[in-house]
């Protein structure tokens, strides 16, 4: 009867964990590698000069805060800008149609825009007005006293007391 060798001093079982070894490392350093390209990555978004790994995290991590601040001031920014109402002027025959809307209620937006109309000499011939949830201004001013009036002007006025209103 022939004797058994244990696993290890089989000369063919040696070889293959050799390979199997070798392809472990193999898959380490390429691994390896990866991490260190991501890393590299990761300090040029971040501009970061950091050398060690930790570093670099830090300084991602702190970069991800800045994000994190500067979407939350475009939010803000955002929504205080869609807060102002929108304004539009259209020339009629005689006179212009003026529409002043936003989507929540203006408390004193409406005495702001009649003041807009008196300083352009605008007398309002016909109004429709709601302030209830929202508010919606739609008035039609005849000719102004001030012939060099025009669209655009009326517009710029209004919208200039619209803001006005806003800060205050």
């Amino acid at each position: 009867m022939r004797e058994r060798l244990p696993p290890t001093s089989n000369p063919t079982h040696k070889g293959a964990e050799r390979g199997k070894r070798k392809r472990k490392m193999t898959a380490r350093e390429r691994e390896k590698g990866v991490l260190h390209e991501r890393l590299q990555l990761l300090r040029s978004v971040t501009n970061s000069s950091a050398p060690s790994k930790a570093s670099i995290i830090v300084d991602a991590s702190k970069y991800i805060e800045e994000l994190k601040q500067n979407i939350e001031a475009c939010k803000r920014d955002l929504a205080e800008e869609s807060c102002l109402p929108m304004v539009t002027v259209e020339t009629l025959e005689k006179g212009f149609l003026i529409n002043v809307f936003c989507d929540k209620n203006c408390p004193g937006l409406l005495v702001s825009v009649l003041e807009a109309f008196e300083a352009l000499g605008l007398e309002v011939s016909d109004a429709s007005i709601s302030c209830a949830d929202s508010f919606r201004l739609e008035a039609v001013g005849g000719e102004p006293q001030n012939e060099s009036v025009d669209a655009q002007m009326v517009r710029q006025v209004v919208a200039q007391a619209v803001e006005k209103w806003a800060e205050s």
